[in-house]
């Protein structure tokens, strides 16, 4: 149970920081796992919040994809409109952003209002 308590930790912490980020003012979108298949680096329900100063907190792929995640939630910022975001071994950009681990994962980015 002791994991239980991290993730619920991690979550916490996550929407604490965005309260934080947006009584300051600043705007902010958030990235959550929505669907996975076969070998995924992080499980559905993770988020990832980025500001738009590109300051961010939260992880949905351990690492790997982040930067593309972080890229696409400031334009997500600017734009307004969400975006659902698929990466996968067949993909190209997966391989770019190193998600070579035989899974694939959706990724759902809204501005939070």
């Amino acid at each position: 149970m002791a994991g239980d308590d991290s993730v619920v930790s991690e979550t916490e912490e996550l929407f604490a920081c965005i309260a934080r980020w947006r009584a300051t003012g600043r705007r902010v979108a958030l990235a959550t796992v929505v669907k996975t298949w076969g070998s995924s680096p992080r499980p559905e329900g993770s988020h990832l919040a980025v500001a738009e100063d590109g300051g961010f907190v939260g992880s949905v792929s351990g690492g790997c994809l982040e930067g593309a995640v972080v890229t696409e939630a400031l334009e997500v910022i600017d734009e307004g409109r969400p975006r659902l975001l698929e990466f996968g071994v067949s993909d190209q950009q997966a391989w770019d952003v190193g998600l070579a681990c035989g899974g694939s994962v959706q990724i759902f980015v809204e501005r939070l209002e």
